[in-house]
């Protein structure tokens, strides 16, 4: 990975200097926008208990799918045709996966399956043949990681071929499997596990991959809240809902990235173990953080169409749950990166916590001002409790 030799696709990693996220990676990221607004839809259409485990189920696969990309074009070079011809075939395979979303558990889920299997088992198979052969330990890992996506790719089509609530068990057996493999350090037979150090990623890099991440799941929320917004006659109420569903949006931005996200890249990047806060702060603690943006999205839409009447059980749990999930993976991705718990984010899980004992009897658009407060209150707090002596 530090040394490119003779046409390797590795990228070139000098010494504190930052790999910059290519032009190739963001178009690459253009898919998963298209993802992200297949899932808040899927949900919002199929607002049940099992719609909701089986929309989580999706958006893991999602995650996962894209994460790990971001894993392997953090040592391969985006920049040279091999590897932007394997992003471009992926963004075709993100495209079925993406369309497949609504009705994976039903017609297409044969077609969500194969292109999820397709993508997770083909980029590793480039990334093990990509690897130049003295690098032994890399190639290693690239083995061990094809062995574990191979046997969960089984589950998955076999899910596809199934139907009903044999594919919802078989799909979770699948992701179980692969959501186990990091944690497990990838154990195969003979080879065993993989080390830390062969983990080691520019930690730049990935902190930035993951705040992009973030911003096309607050984007796509804006983008819902926008077209909802409209198509409908304008009334005080859902204009007051609108500049509600906005705050909260930006007062989303500011909590992640006014100081957390620039101290994460900033920690990841001096760490001596960059694979290991690169597991556990960007690819497991950014789950209920973009979670919990998605779920918003739902709520957002739900309020700007029924901004009066009582609160029912779909907006308590999309206006309060979502940001309660964001806050909850901010707390965590942040005690991950500066070893201290936010007393700001504690508060507002608990302030949150409360809202939703109330809920019920407020309309859906006092909910979503509250909520909104609260999530404002949390950015407001943090940004003065962390001011430097320079900003004073």
């Amino acid at each position: 990975m530090v040394d490119n030799p003779h046409g390797a696709m590795f990228r070139v990693i000098v010494p504190n200097q930052h790999s910059r996220v290519t032009n190739a990676e963001l178009f690459f990221d253009l898919v998963f926008v298209f993802g992200v607004t297949q899932l808040s839809h899927t949900l919002l259409h199929d607002f049940t208990p099992l719609g909701a485990v089986q929309v989580t189920l999706l958006f893991l696969a999602v995650w996962w799918v894209w994460v790990y990309t971001t894993w392997v074009t953090n040592w391969l070079n985006p920049e040279l045709t091999p590897v932007r011809i394997l992003l471009f075939l992926l963004m075709l395979g993100g495209l079925v996966l993406s369309t497949s979303i609504p009705t994976a558990f039903e017609g297409r889920g044969l077609w969500f399956a194969i292109a999820y299997a397709a993508m997770q088992v083909g980029r590793t198979l480039f990334w093990l043949l990509a690897t130049p052969a003295h690098r032994t330990a890399v190639r290693h890992n690239a083995i061990r990681i094809l062995t574990w996506l191979s046997s969960s790719a089984v589950f998955w089509i076999l899910g596809g071929f199934a139907e009903g609530e044999t594919r919802l068990w078989l799909w979770v057996v699948a992701l179980t499997i692969e959501y186990v493999a990091p944690a497990a350090r990838f154990w195969t037979p003979k080879l065993g596990f993989s080390s830390i150090e062969a983990w080691s990623v520019e930690g730049g890099h990935m902190a930035e991959r993951c705040s992009l991440f973030v911003i096309i799941a607050l984007g796509e929320a804006i983008v819902v809240d926008g077209a909802t917004f409209a198509e409908l006659t304008w009334t005080g109420e859902n204009v007051a809902a609108f500049v509600s569903a906005l705050a909260a949006s930006i007062a989303m931005w500011w909590i992640y990235f006014h100081k957390g996200a620039e101290a994460g890249a900033e920690m990841i990047s001096r760490s001596a173990e960059s694979g290991r806060v690169a597991r556990l702060a960007y690819t497991y603690l950014h789950m209920p953080i973009v979670g919990g943006i998605i779920l918003t999205a739902v709520a957002d839409e739900l309020v700007l169409k029924h901004p009066t009447g009582h609160s029912d059980i779909k907006i308590i749990v999309s206006a309060v749950g979502g940001p309660l999930l964001f806050l909850i993976g901010t707390i965590l991705f942040k005690y991950a990166i500066r070893n201290f718990l936010q007393l700001s984010h504690g508060v507002g899980i608990i302030a949150l916590a409360v809202a939703a004992y109330f809920a019920h009897d407020m309309s859906p658009l006092m909910l979503s001002i509250l909520t909104s407060a609260i999530m404002i209150v949390v950015a407001a707090w943090e940004s003065i409790s962390l001011r430097s002596p320079a900003e004073e």
